[in-house]
């Protein structure tokens, strides 16, 4: 390099041009104008580092001069012989004083002996780490352990940087020029891959803060309230929720009530916090789809709670630990497949199992508890053993239970059996006229029996375990000769603290509102073959009801029209309107696919379709479709699941539920038809209840099992196989989870979603150039064939808005 030209490396200082850089493009550009025969008319060539110059084409001199500001020169053009410049031969060694570059911002490179000065600095100025004679305290380990990054060469034979100072330089470059992390890391990486190979290099911000930790810059976290109320530290660090607004600080299962009356049955189990607290979910599935063979493939899943909210329920941490094999549905024989499982749980609760905690280093007897199973209610019936088909359905009610049987529709009904629940007090107790007939409610709700209760009941009847001699004649004749709901003695019971359990098994909120939800929209858009609504519907009503407006007109034979049904003119408005309806990408699925037109009906609605329009959309869809006071019944019952199944619950609101649910059930049977009430209607009433004793309802329904299900169904590559097939692609995929977390960056996997337009380019292919913003880096594909045109002025404001809220640069002047 001709020492008179070093100033065309120089170009940038703190974000802004040099002035040395300043004026020698202004000698470039008048040296260049001397040499007319070297131009094109009046343009000569731009020598910068710009992809389509690289002296290569004639530029204007405003636009040279523009060009090499933003981009610089051309490597290593430091002889400018295609401006006329002739070319020198070196002449031998330069003598270059490096001092008078200082006002440029760089200098000579110090010998590295001064951070070993530094750190003695940071404990006292008279310490001496060669009089030590004790072995150090971990806080005095990591200062020596940066004392030893201090005399180490960065790679062997640099006498410039240690590994030490090419961290402080970094992070002083980080800081001065407010670099993201993310670019911290891939320049310390490029930095490792440039170096010779036994280099020291740190990889990333994460290992540097690492090895400057010793300098005794701690950071603590500490949570506070999500109102600002305070703040959980000092005497406060242990409280659950907020001591004045009494917001709750966790959205976890450990704060319910279950889990705490655990903690204190059990408190030799609850001492070590590294226990383990499971829940259990099975459903089956046919992998042959609807159309194919007759075939029931029951997964047994489980999971576990000792996780913070971001990583419970995922993937990831769910465990498959038993396949209960087809053609058939198992039913009341699950617990058969269930004696391994069961057993390995007794043995985990009294014995537990030698674990490595890596956090402490340290070996543990970790011991595990089933804290409740997650279930459809088919499912219910056959973990519980308790039936849940006919008028003790229920089984929260259980034998204190008011439905009965319609006499012309011929199914049980649940009409009426929800005044119990109510105030002692209120006026629909005393109501004759809008319920059942002449009928006035005076018994209160019924108790809800602990686990020691039910268990000694279902010892009295003799109720035996179906992988015992004689279980099944033995429990059917007592199921059928005590009318009770229990068919048998579940095998969740041998596990020792399962009794103690204040919720064992749970009601799936998921199918729950999908079934009300269901009934509701085919009552109101009146469906064929699926409406509450029917000819045996109103002849019940005429029975138990006094509602003479709905009874049929004996003179025609026809029945009027009822109030809660629209009309094929509104029912078509409806379809049009959800037809045409949109919503952001990920928050449901396109509904206008279920719409049928020609019907006017919906079809292939999703669990989630239903979650989204039950709560979403029926306060809006109906509000000018139905009457005030049936749409003002739907959209209470619509605000309850939404309340029902917020992120964030409290003690408060599910007793306010409690208190609600009751009356908008009845403001509902003022309305509608006893048929309309099934089991599925009735059970609402107490899902509150075990809101607020097991906590959020995110951590107990079947959403992410039935995902997971989803997972499993797709890995049956083998119909002749099933299980086997299943049990081979769980093992493939827990083998490549654990190494996945080692594959580069741009590598799509299921723990890492890369964004769908992203391209990895290949580093010789890339244009970046000192100054380009970091938004405009990321690799990418179009869509379609490209095209140049001018923005609009809407366009061009909507481009620069982007640009200023996504650019990493931006980020520091809007904090």
């Amino acid at each position: 390099m001709r020492p008179d030209r070093q100033w065309i490396d120089y170009r940038m200082k703190d974000g802004a041009l040099t002035m040395e850089f300043e004026v020698g493009i202004e000698g470039f550009i008048n040296f260049s104008l001397s040499h007319p025969e070297l131009m094109d008319q009046s343009r000569i060539r731009c020598p910068c580092d710009h992809r389509k110059c690289q002296n290569r084409n004639f530029q204007e001199a405003d636009t040279v001069r523009y060009h090499l500001a933003k981009y610089g020169f051309v490597r290593d053009y430091y002889t400018w012989y295609l401006h006329g410049e002739p070319i020198e031969e070196d002449t031998g060694e330069l003598d270059v004083n490096f001092n008078e570059v200082i006002d440029v911002g760089f200098v000579n490179p110090q010998p590295y002996n001064a951070f070993d000065t530094m750190l003695i600095d940071v404990v006292r100025p008279s310490f001496n780490p060669n009089d030590i004679e004790e072995d150090p305290n971990p806080t005095a380990a990591k200062l020596f352990e940066m004392l030893k990054s201090a005399d180490q060469e960065i790679w062997p034979g640099n006498r410039y940087h240690s590994k030490l100072s090419a961290v402080a330089r970094l992070l002083n470059i980080k800081s001065e020029h407010h670099l993201s992390e993310s670019a911290y890391d891939d320049i310390c990486q490029l930095m490792s891959e440039l170096l010779p190979p036994d280099n020291v290099m740190i990889d990333s911000f994460y290992s540097t803060k690492k090895l400057v930790k010793g300098l005794g810059l701690p950071v603590e976290k500490i949570h506070c309230c999500i109102n600002g109320c305070m703040i959980y530290w000092g005497e406060d660090s242990e409280l659950a929720s907020c001591k004045f607004c009494h917001h709750p600080r966790f959205r976890r299962p450990m704060y319910s009530e279950a889990w705490k009356h655990f903690n204190q049955t059990h408190p030799d189990f609850a001492a070590e916090s590294r226990n383990v607290r499971l829940g259990l979910s099975t459903d089956g599935f046919n992998p042959f789809g609807q159309s194919g063979q007759q075939y029931s493939s029951w997964p047994v899943i489980l999971t576990p709670y000792n996780l913070p909210p971001w990583m419970c329920m995922k993937d990831e941490y769910m465990f498959l630990s038993i396949i209960v094999p087809g053609l058939k549905n198992p039913k009341g024989k699950l617990d058969v497949f269930f004696q391994p499982l069961i057993a390995e749980l007794k043995t985990l609760w009294e014995v537990g199992v030698c674990t490595y905690d890596i956090s402490r280093k340290q070996n543990f007897e970790m011991k595990v508890a089933l804290m409740w199973t997650i279930s459809d209610f088919p499912a219910y019936s056959m973990l519980s053993g308790w039936s849940t088909a006919g008028k003790l359905a229920c089984p929260h009610c259980m034998e204190d239970s008011d439905a009965f049987t319609l006499s012309k529709g011929g199914k049980t009904s649940w009409f009426d059996n929800h005044r119990k629940f109510l105030p002692r007090h209120h006026q629909f107790r005393r109501n004759k006229n809008s319920f059942l007939k002449g009928k006035t409610v005076g018994k209160v709700a019924p108790h809800v029996q602990s686990g020691e209760e039910i268990l000694e009941k279902i010892e009295q009847l003799g109720l035996k375990k179906v992988i015992e001699t004689d279980a099944k004649s033995t429990s059917a004749r007592i199921f059928k000769s005590c009318e009770c709901g229990w068919k048998k003695r579940s095998i969740f019971w041998d596990l020792p603290y399962w009794s103690t359990n204040l919720i064992r098994h749970n009601l799936d909120v998921m199918h729950i509102e999908k079934n009300v939800f269901d009934n509701v929209f085919n009552t109101v858009m009146n469906v064929e073959g699926k409406t509450k609504d029917n000819a045996k519907s109103r002849a019940d009503l005429k029975e138990f009801c006094r509602r003479v407006e709905l009874h049929q007109n004996e003179s025609i034979g026809k029945y009027p029209k009822a109030t809660y049904t629209l009309d094929k003119s509104r029912k078509k408005i409806l379809c049009e309107w959800l037809k045409e309806l949109r919503f952001p990408d990920g928050y449901a699925s396109n509904m206008a696919r279920c719409v049928d037109m020609n019907k006017l009906k919906l079809f292939g609605m999703k669990s989630h379709d239903c979650h989204v329009f039950m709560q979403r959309l029926i306060p809006i869809a109906f509000r000018e479709l139905l009457p005030e006071n049936v749409w003002s019944s739907l959209t209470e019952l619509s605000n309850f699941f939404k309340d029902l199944t917020s992120t964030v619950i409290t003690e408060e609101d599910m007793r306010r539920l409690e208190d609600e649910i009751p009356v908008i059930i009845y403001r509902l049977e003022r309305i509608l038809p006893p048929s309309f009430f099934d089991c599925m209607e009735h059970l609402p009433i107490h899902l509150p209840y075990e809101a607020r004793i097991a906590g959020p309802v995110q951590y107990r329904w079947m959403y992410p099992f039935e995902r997971y299900l989803r997972r499993l169904k797709n890995n049956v590559r083998n119909k002749a196989k099933v299980e086997g097939s299943i049990c081979n692609a769980y093992l493939v995929e827990e083998t490549s989870s654990f190494c996945a977390h080692y594959f580069e960056p741009y590598v799509n996997t299921r723990h890492r979603r890369v964004p769908r337009n992203l391209i990895v380019v290949d580093r010789d292919e890339t244009q970046e150039h000192e100054g380009m913003l970091s938004i405009f880096k990321h690799g990418g594909r179009a869509f379609g064939k490209e095209k140049f045109r001018y923005l609009t002025p809407d366009e061009y404001h909507a481009a620069r808005t982007y640009i200023l809220l996504n650019c990493e640069e931006v980020k520091p002047y809007i904090e």
